[in-house]
């Protein structure tokens, strides 16, 4: 909650205002959270707690159809794990634009952003969200400071309700648990003030034994203030009542606020999106009722199948049949007091299951696959005999249309987050740093990287494309497959250049541009080797017109040979531009000898 510009700085009566917005907002994602908790149990295969005990017969079967689906997506998310390359908007910003297309990948990985990439889409695809939280960390680097990318739980983060932007939200908080020892060694006023505030976070099922005891909860508090026609982000930290810190309270930040960019630093990557809130719906919602199903016929075919391979049997009272030794099949005599009648025992025969069962068994697991797009060709297998790299990397490009508009979603996240490493490093990279740079080339260069570059003149605009740094197996071996056939076809003579070129020209893969420059080069070479060879014929042709002019096939050793051998040929001649021999001055002859002569030892 923003204070007006004449209240005093954050105090006691603005935590409390805080704390209780705090708790509106936890009460209104009580749903989410239940829904989170829940998922998280259907992924550990712990959902037979949420499945009514009705006709279980004591059995818990569990089948991983859906976790296999949560298998298959994440795979192709981490396929896609983006780069960036950031862009220009005018002609003056390409130094900015290039050298930034170097640093901030470096950034990323210094913050291992590919693990932090795969645990948020693992929570993306069970909890329908995630939240990528970029921050200015001021104890990295001794001190130095540097940019934090941080996966951020759901559970931790409060908006709030009603909003589906998260940038639009009146406040927004932040809570994790910290180990009371590490605030007080950091915070000493918070002696005899942890465990205060009574609020709590959710917290999932664990399987461990988690001991909260000795931990509080802090409260990262974001909210926006207008100053003027710019929103400007202001940042408290607390726990219970004790204020740790307040960026309003520092007279330098008043008017700037914490960070430049203005935003909150937290971004939503959403799978499924819903209306009203700024979270949504993972795969675990959508399959989740199909996998209840399944596991509940599952339980009642084995069920079945358990009482049909345990014989039971009706027994008369007055049989006089040993039950125990009637029961041990290892007894090869079972003792009887008198005559055995015939209804005296009978078998308790059980029904088979019809075949109609099984085939809805079979239907609700093809449910989870369609439902999902979680095709078998998906997870590398085809029928028909479909064996060749292209046509399986054709099938899976096709069934994996769903998965590429999903990382499509992600990729618009991940330009937020990129954006939001670029305003920080304009703001924040005052001093300079080391970075070790790995060019494409595998040649690796060290570069001194600071802001100056990005501050000096009017602010720099860039744009931010994203593109997927790997590919799956399948489709590098057709992209090989496509090159192999290119190179059997002559696409490589250069002096095929002009149709190579323009049958690129109707065609569209991954690596096309660079190709045609490639093939542009082989041609231009091709035409000054051209232009070369006709210099050398004309030379050749003045200079002694009866010697054999040099083959295009000889190589440059023989042709320089060549061309040192008849080179005395030149000697006193002289031509001008048109190749005619130019006429000699008598006067300048005379000179000539007469300085030949002086020369010469007597």
């Amino acid at each position: 909650m923003a204070t007006s510009p004449t209240a005093p700085p954050i105090g006691r009566t603005q935590l409390r205002e805080a704390l209780e917005t705090l708790r509106r907002y936890k009460a209104g994602k009580a749903n989410l959270e239940r829904r989170i908790i829940e998922n998280e149990e259907f992924w550990k295969l712990r959902h037979w707690e949420h499945i009514p005990e009705q006709g279980t017969t004591g059995l818990k079967t569990k089948s991983a159809w859906l976790v296999n689906v949560l298998l298959s997506k994440h795979a192709d998310a981490m396929d896609a794990y983006p780069e960036p390359a950031l862009l220009p908007r005018a002609a003056d910003d390409e130094a900015e634009a290039a050298l930034l297309t170097q640093v901030v990948p470096v950034i990323l990985a210094q913050n291992d952003f590919s693990g932090v990439w795969s645990d948020n889409w693992w929570k993306k695809l069970k909890a329908g969200v995630a939240f990528y939280g970029v921050f200015w960390d001021r104890d990295k680097l001794n001190g130095l400071g540097d940019i934090s990318v941080i996966r951020v739980d759901p559970l931790n983060l409060f908006w709030e309700p009603g909003i589906t932007d998260l940038q639009r939200s009146r406040n927004l908080f932040h809570v994790e648990l910290a180990d009371n020892e590490a605030l007080l060694e950091r915070y000493p006023a918070l002696e005899g003030q942890l465990r205060g505030g009574g609020f709590n976070a959710s917290r999932y099922l664990y399987d461990e034994s988690v001991d909260t005891s000795r931990k509080t909860p802090v409260i990262d508090w974001y909210y926006k203030k207008r100053e003027g026609s710019r929103s400007v982000l202001h940042y408290v930290k607390f726990v219970g009542e004790t204020l740790l810190y307040a960026s309003e309270n520092e007279a330098e930040l008043v008017q700037r606020g914490l960070y430049a960019h203005g935003l909150y630093p937290f971004f939503a990557d959403v799978l499924f999106p819903e209306e009203g809130t700024p979270a949504g719906f993972g795969y675990v919602d959508l399959c989740k009722d199909a996998q209840r199903q399944i596991d509940l016929m599952n339980n009642a075919i084995v069920a079945n199948c358990v009482a049909a391979a345990t014989p039971r049997w009706l027994k008369r009272g007055d049989d006089g049949v040993n039950e125990s030794e009637y029961a041990d099949w290892t007894r090869p005599f079972v003792h009887v007091q008198g005559s055995i009648e015939e209804n005296a025992l009978r078998q308790i025969t059980v029904a088979p299951l019809s075949g109609n069962y099984l085939h809805i068994l079979s239907s609700k697991i093809n449910e989870i696959k369609e439902t999902s797009g979680n095709r078998d060709v998906n997870n590398g297998g085809v029928g028909g005999g479909v064996t060749a790299a292209s046509a399986i990397a054709a099938l899976q490009e096709q069934s994996g249309k769903l998965s590429r508009d999903q990382i499509q979603n992600a990729y618009r996240c991940f330009r937020q987050v990129v954006g939001c490493v670029v305003a920080l490093i304009r703001q924040f990279y005052d001093t300079p740093r080391k970075l070790r740079i790995t060019g494409t080339d595998g040649e690796t260069a060290y570069l001194s990287f600071d802001n100056h570059l990005l501050t000096t003149g009017e602010s720099t605009e860039l744009d931010i494309e994203v593109t997927a740094q790997r590919q799956s197996a399948y489709n590098r071996l057709s992209y090989n497959e496509m090159a192999m056939q290119f190179f059997q076809m002559g696409f490589f003579r250069p002096e095929l250049c002009d149709q190579a070129l323009a049958a690129l020209e109707m065609m569209d893969f991954k690596g096309k541009e660079a190709l045609r420059r490639r093939l542009a080069e082989n041609g231009t070479l091709q035409s000054r080797l051209a232009q070369t060879e006709a210099l050398l014929n004309s030379f050749r042709s003045l200079t002694d017109p009866e010697a054999p002019l040099p083959q295009p096939e000889q190589s440059a050793a023989e042709t320089s040979g060549q061309l040192r051998r008849h080179a005395p040929a030149l000697k006193g001649h002289q031509y001008d531009s048109l190749g005619r021999e130019l006429r000699r001055s008598g006067i300048l002859e005379q000179a000539r000898a007469r300085s030949m002569a002086s020369t010469q030892p007597r």
